[in-house]
């Protein structure tokens, strides 16, 4: 899509919908609009030029009532005759295992429509599953809010989830876009700042509003352990089971003798209700406690091995690290902080 670089600033639209959260909606319109406005009014009390227009736009221009008790005033309507330069999809506040169904059949045919014509496409967290549904995400890599990834996997097969990626570039000239969860949508900001203004101004807005850039992964924030219930009652009492004895000698062998299913029918009735094998499972309830031990006290590392269930304290730091993407002392240095900054 070739833009007239004469002819006013970058548009960049931000839909909107009543599952939208407003901070976000608010919090990216807050960003683009400060792109060559607000350095120069800081550093020597001159205003700038704005060099992006965010506009909320949404089926329709009536308010918006939305989740958390918000409200949305679209800029503008959907069109077929209305090309931004560029469009962004945010946090939708959705039910991961129900996804997004017909409710959203105009966006996605718009969105659609002007992707063919040329259009740059950006989403944040649970904005990637109305990408999904419009079926251009297929074949190509993508993530979305760390606590959705199985669910996208699941939903769309044709995609390669990307659990751990907080930021993905992808399709034809790259004009896909996709920042992982939660605050990644500043990242989303920042580079469709990068990208159609400059690096430069993209490093001063960050300057401005103090953000950093998420490229650690979403492994040290995501929660490992599913503890959904389901329908297989035998299961889901193993479940329980197994979260008050994860730290005991062999916990899986022992709750296989309680429920009294063979160990093949066993392994197969687990991974299938919850998506991992029985060990899998136990080591993910194992390092969730571990995390939380290292948030909130001070034990060493190899008390906090000892205390989860592991006598090897190396062991348990290799494990740890594999699924979380840090070592136990950095995850602690991490996390840690603002518990001791309240106290």
């Amino acid at each position: 899509m070739q833009r007239d670089k004469e002819s006013g600033p970058i548009e960049i639209a931000i839909l909107a919908s009543p599952d939208t959260t407003p901070s976000t909606v608010y919090g990216m319109n807050d960003l683009l609009s400060s792109a060559g406005r607000d350095w120069p009014f800081v550093t020597s009390g001159v205003l700038g030029t704005p060099l992006i227009k965010p506009t909320i736009v949404a089926t329709s221009t009536n308010e918006i009532s939305t989740v958390n008790h918000g409200i949305l005033r679209p800029h503008r309507q959907l069109s077929d005759d209305y090309q931004p330069d560029a469009i962004c999809v945010l946090e939708l506040f959705v039910d991961p295992y129900k996804g997004i169904n017909q409710q959203y059949a105009a966006e996605s045919a718009w969105l659609k429509k002007y992707w063919n014509k040329g259009g740059v496409i950006g989403t944040a967290c649970t904005g990637a599953l109305l990408l999904a549904e419009t079926g251009l995400l297929d074949g190509l890599e993508a993530t979305t809010h760390w606590g959705f990834c199985d669910a996208m996997a699941s939903r769309y097969p044709e995609i390669k989830v990307k659990s751990n990626r907080t930021f993905i570039t992808t399709g034809d000239q790259q004009r896909l876009i996709l920042a992982g969860g939660g605050a990644s949508w500043m990242d989303l900001g920042l580079y469709f700042i990068a990208r159609f203004v400059g690096t430069e101004e993209a490093i001063k807005v960050s300057k401005l509003h103090l953000i950093e850039w998420h490229d650690s992964g979403q492994r040290p924030y995501a929660f490992l352990c599913n503890n959904r219930q389901y329908d297989d009652a035998v299961i889901a009492d193993c479940q329980v089971w197994l979260a008050k004895n994860y730290d005991t000698s062999s916990p899986v062998n022992a709750v296989m003798q309680n429920c009294g299913i063979p160990e093949r029918s066993f392994v197969r009735r687990f991974k299938s209700a919850t998506g991992m094998t029985p060990i899998e499972y136990v080591l993910n309830l194992r390092i969730e406690e571990a995390k939380h031990l290292l948030e909130t006290g001070s034990e060493s590392v190899e008390s906090v091995a000892e205390l989860v269930g592991y006598q090897d304290a190396s062991f348990f730091s290799r494990n740890f690290k594999k699924k979380v993407g840090l070592t136990p002392s950095q995850y602690r240095k991490k996390f840690s902080h603002l518990r001791a900054f309240i106290r």
